[in-house]
């Protein structure tokens, strides 16, 4: 509240809130105007530019809780006939279930899919496992978490259709999405975004975490505002070749909390190349312990070796350095309350990251 303009009234404004994957969710107070102009937004950045638009029926796999989390026999979505969306349950997400969640998309006709990306990974990965083919998209487009290589290739080779990231999140402070050419273009309007370490701020091409002051929201102004997440803007000056002359963020790394550190002081973000596309795991997640250990959760696939274990493990450490390195096999990876999934956490001590500086 103490963020809130004194010239606001809250009780004619719309309440979000953070989904607070890594700590204390974060109460927002937004106007009707902004969330006009927020969504707009959306219209003019991710809908325009990938060739659909309100008209068409739309899937969302996102973490509202439509359906009980027990229960076990379909639907797990719901309607929406006002906004033609199928809002599906990321929670009920299992390869028993992926054959529901094909036949859902045929049955409401479903054009586009905006999800998170482990989840539109999850019901790839199924239905090429399964028998029939996926119902052909015009675009699936992500949000929240980062898009890795192999799993770009899959869903878009699954859904026969590009795959398009967009960034952003409810404090409203930065945005962007992703164009034709693969760059992740910023939206001015929204906030303006810039990049720091150790409150110094660094220059393009740079990595470091983001720091974001909003425009939009003018009700509660966060100024500055540091998201959570690490990443670098673009250094070249140049129109992108899709002729948007929108500023470039050039990488998205993940969350400050969700990056590893070496003994030598070193962070490593994002380590999808250590899960290459040919190597048969359905998902998998690095958790740093300590300094010295880096356990790997895991759900392996059809033909998992003790060789590819130790593929896993050989790059890990051509990153990390003499680290020990644990495996865990699992049927499934824990998603967060939110039903989101983190590729890399970092749990290691307050008092060893104070030994490193961090």
């Amino acid at each position: 509240m103490a963020f809130v303009a004194d010239d606001a009234d809250i009780r004619a404004m719309y309440h979000e809130h953070t989904s607070g994957t890594t700590g204390t969710s974060l109460s927002l107070w937004w106007s009707k105007r902004v969330v006009r102009e927020w969504y707009a937004l959306f219209e003019a950045r991710w809908r325009k530019w990938y060739g659909v638009d309100r008209s068409m029926n739309w899937a969302i796999l996102g973490g509202q809780l439509v359906t009980p989390v027990s229960q076990r026999k379909p639907p797990y979505w719901v309607w929406n006939g006002a906004l033609k969306q199928l809002y599906m349950s990321s929670y009920h997400l299992s390869a028993d279930r992926i054959q529901d969640y094909l036949d859902a998309l045929d049955r409401y006709e479903i054009e586009y899919i905006y999800c998170y990306t482990s989840s539109a990974y999850a019901l790839a990965l199924g239905a090429k496992k399964s028998s029939r083919p996926a119902r052909r998209l015009k675009v699936v487009v992500t949000n929240a978490e980062p898009v890795f290589k192999y799993q770009r290739e899959l869903i878009s080779d699954v859904f026969d259709c590009p795959v398009r990231e967009t960034y952003g999140m409810s404090e409203i402070v930065t945005a962007a999405g992703e164009c034709n050419h693969g760059r992740l273009h910023l939206w001015p309007e929204v906030g303006i975004t810039e990049v720091a370490c150790n409150n110094k701020f660094l220059e393009p091409g740079v990595t470091g975490d983001l720091i974001c002051t909003g425009l939009l929201n003018e009700d509660m102004p966060l100024i500055r505002y540091r998201v959570g997440d690490r990443g670098s803007l673009e250094i070249s000056d140049e129109t992108c070749a899709c002729g948007r002359t929108l500023p470039v963020l050039e990488q998205i790394e993940g969350r400050i909390d969700d990056v590893l550190y070496t003994v030598d002081g070193r962070v490593i973000g994002r380590l999808d190349p250590v899960f290459k596309a040919d190597l048969p795991v359905q998902e998998a997640q690095i958790v740093q312990e300590r300094l010295d250990l880096i356990r790997v959760r895991y759900v392996p696939g059809a033909g998992f070796t003790e060789a590819d274990r130790h593929s896993i493990a050989a790059r890990l450490r051509d990153r990390m350095g003499n680290v020990k390195i644990e495996f865990d096999e699992l049927p499934e990876v824990p998603r967060t309350a939110a039903g989101k999934f983190r590729a890399v956490i970092n749990n290691m001590s307050a008092e060893e990251l104070a030994r490193i500086g961090r």
